[in-house]
Formats: structure tokens, sequence, C-alpha cells
């Protein structure tokens, strides 16, 4: 039989996610049902907009604009902060029980994956009788709900996902795509965003139909490789697969879009310690080491930089990447409030690898770096078994702990 693929997205996961945790911690309020949003400091009412409701959708508020615009839009929103902890331990969940039902699961974010649904379709007497099941029980059992597109391609299957929300279950096979999505403006395409969606509207392609049908050449001269693939999506063309397995990674990366700006060295250095912690952790994980890394910042005012260092001797050592990652914050930081803070490494070699050290490494010593493998093995260790919030270093606690 040809390949079934479903695509499933929690709806408006942080803000869903918040909501059931509130619920389930005794509150009353159900913030799916009012105006409200997930974002910045809820004390100090300033940072960007993360999640929203549908009810705070009404009043044209938007993912990502400041917090201070959505309130003059809506003076009674309802505002709550992020809770990160709780959105892992949500997505974890949400994510076993899908692979409880089929081991064919690409998760691609922490509110979404890909389920080649094509082995288990035999267990029931319709791809959408079991879509139907499947975010119900959802619903049931974890209080939030999901979309789920099916199709025969992944990119149709993500396209199918992302029509009429909340809790629904679309198609939209490849014989579908005529009547669904070319009627569609080019907007609702994905991979499509705004700069691609004014390049073509100078072209007078308003449609994902009149993408679909345009000469591919004009594409790409146009928008280069993305024209080719945004052509090819527009006429259903993806070869991909559901890649239950990761791939052998380049690198290994964290970034976060910080719910308020951040304007000290002390701040920014928190947050780059903790995607050390992260990116570290990873590393270890997997057994590889970075010969490389790269930070980025992105501006308040959306301008984004990036600077990348060679590092001395390979590493996955939480405590060198992040003075690296300072070292080049130094380097780059204009001083301008920050949005979001990346953390990147790359060129990873397996820590079995046969490392030539440096002259800075054979003047450090030695017994100093293996307490610092063994702690870190020992820390990884606790987090493994109790929790990623088991063990904390001292200065990632706030002030008030």
């Amino acid at each position: 039989m040809d390949k079934i693929i479903f695509h499933i997205d929690v709806n408006s996961a942080f803000l869903s996610w918040s909501a059931v945790s509130a619920l389930e911690s005794g509150q009353d309020e159900d913030l799916r049902l009012i105006p409200a949003i997930v974002g910045g400091d809820s004390s100090k009412r300033h940072g960007i907009v993360l999640a929203k409701s549908i009810p705070a959708k009404a009043y044209g508020i938007e993912t990502g604009e400041p917090v201070a615009n959505a309130l003059r839009k809506c003076p009674f929103l309802k505002m709550v902060s992020p809770d990160f902890s709780v959105y892992k331990e949500k997505s974890r969940a949400f994510i076993s029980y899908l692979a409880g039902l089929c081991p064919e699961i690409e998760q691609v974010s922490i509110d979404e994956c890909y389920m080649d649904f094509t082995p288990i379709a035999h267990l029931y007497s319709s791809p959408h009788e079991a879509a139907v099941i499947i975010k119900d029980t959802i619903r049931e059992k974890f209080g939030f709900t999901v979309n789920v597109g099916i199709s025969d391609k992944k990119v149709l299957a993500k396209m199918a996902s992302d029509f009429q929300k909340p809790d629904k279950v679309h198609t939209l096979f490849s014989y579908e795509i005529r009547d669904k999505m070319w009627p569609l403006p080019v907007s609702s395409l994905y991979m499509c965003g705004k700069s691609s969606v004014e390049a073509l509207k100078k072209l007078e392609i308003l449609t994902i139909g009149d993408l679909a049908n345009a000469d591919p050449s004009i594409m790409e001269a146009h928008l280069k490789s993305l024209g080719l693939l945004l052509h090819h999506y527009a006429n259903g063309i993806d070869d991909s697969v559901v890649e239950p397995e990761p791939v052998k990674r380049k690198g290994v990366g964290n970034s976060i879009t910080l719910s308020h700006d951040l304007t000290t060295r002390d701040e920014a250095g928190h947050t780059l310690l903790e995607l050390a912690e992260s990116v570290g952790t990873r590393l270890r994980k997997e057994k590889d080491l970075a010969g490389v890394i790269c930070i980025e910042i992105k501006y308040n005012t959306f301008k984004s930089v990036s600077h990348q260092m060679a590092l001395y001797t390979p590493t996955s050592s939480t405590d060198a990447l992040y003075r690296a990652a300072m070292t080049l914050f130094d380097a780059l930081w204009d001083h301008t409030p920050i949005r979001l803070l990346g953390l990147r490494t790359s060129k990873l070699v397996n820590e079995d690898a046969p490392i030539q050290l440096s002259l800075f490494d054979m003047m450090d010593a030695k017994p100093v770096s293996e307490k610092q493998q063994k702690l870190n093995a020992a820390l990884d260790q606790i987090r493994n078994r109790y929790g990623s919030d088991s063990v904390k270093r001292g200065s990632m606690l706030s002030p008030d702990k």
C-alpha cells in the first residue's frame, strides 16, 4: 500500500500546556477560553508573545509581537510567564504516548511530530478513524488538543494539520491538492515566508496554484534554491521519509527566545551557561566532542549577528563551552537589548578519537581535567535518573532561591 503519514501538532502548545498545568494545580479559569497569552515577565508585563489563545487572536494579537502592543490591543488580556519545565514534561508524555502506538515517530519540535502510519494501518478501518481516535485520546488523557494532518507526503501532512484548528483531523493527499491547497494564498505554503511572499507578489503569483503552475526556472531565478523547493511543495512533490532515528549530526546546538529582553552581561551570561549546560549534556550523551563553537544574538530590533571560533581542543565540557561562549559574546555584543541567544557546536568527533593536545592543554594540570570529566559524568547520571532539574548549579538559581 502507499505510505500514509500523519503530522500531529499540539494546538497553541505553550498556552495549552500552561492552561492544563494551571487547571491541574486547582485554578478554575481556563486560559484557552479567555483572551490570554504566554510570554514575557507577567509581573513587569513586558517581553514578547510566545503563544496566544483563540480569543486573544480575535483582538489581532500575533505571536512574536511585544507584550506592550498586545496589551494595547486588549487591556484586560491575561498574561502568564512561560514554564519550560512544564512544557518539557507535557511534550515527553505526548511523544511517549504516540511512540507506544507506533514506533515510526519523528519528533521535529517540542510540540509536533510525524508518524509513519503505514505499519499499523491494518489495525484500523481507515487512517481518518485512527487519527480521530488519537486526537480524542490525547484530549481525554492529557487535557490538551492536537490537529492531525493525513497524507501520502510529509509536506502535505504538515499543510493539512495547519488547516482549521483546533482539535481537527484533515486530509491532503496528492490527488486533493488541486481542490484543497491550490486556492490558498502562497503565504499558507510551508516554508514560504514574508520575503518570499513579497517576491512572488511582484511576479503576480498570489495563490499556491499560481506557484504550482509557474515556470520553475523563473522561480529559481528570483528565489534561488528556495524557489525550486516552493515550486515542488506547491505541486506536492516531497520524497522525504519519516526518520525515527536522527541521522548523524554535524553539530549540536540550542537557542532560546527570551521572555524579556536581556540588557546586561550578567543576564546574558546566565542564559549562555544554561545553553552550554544543555549542549554539553547532549554532546556527552552522544559521546561526541565539539571542535567549533558559535553563538548567535538576535536583538530586539530583529537584527541577528553570529560569531564562531575553533576550540583549542575538542570538548564536551560545560565549563569550556561556557568560557568560549562568553569570549565570543564579549566580542560580539553591541549592548542592544537581546531577544534571542543561541549556542551551536560543530566539527564533532567521537570522544574515543585520538586528540592532539595544544600547547595550552599541556600547560594545564591533567588531574583537574579528569576530575571535571568525572563530575560531569556524575551530574549526567543524576539528571538521567531523576530529571533535568534534579541538580542545578548555584549560579543558575534566581536570587530569591
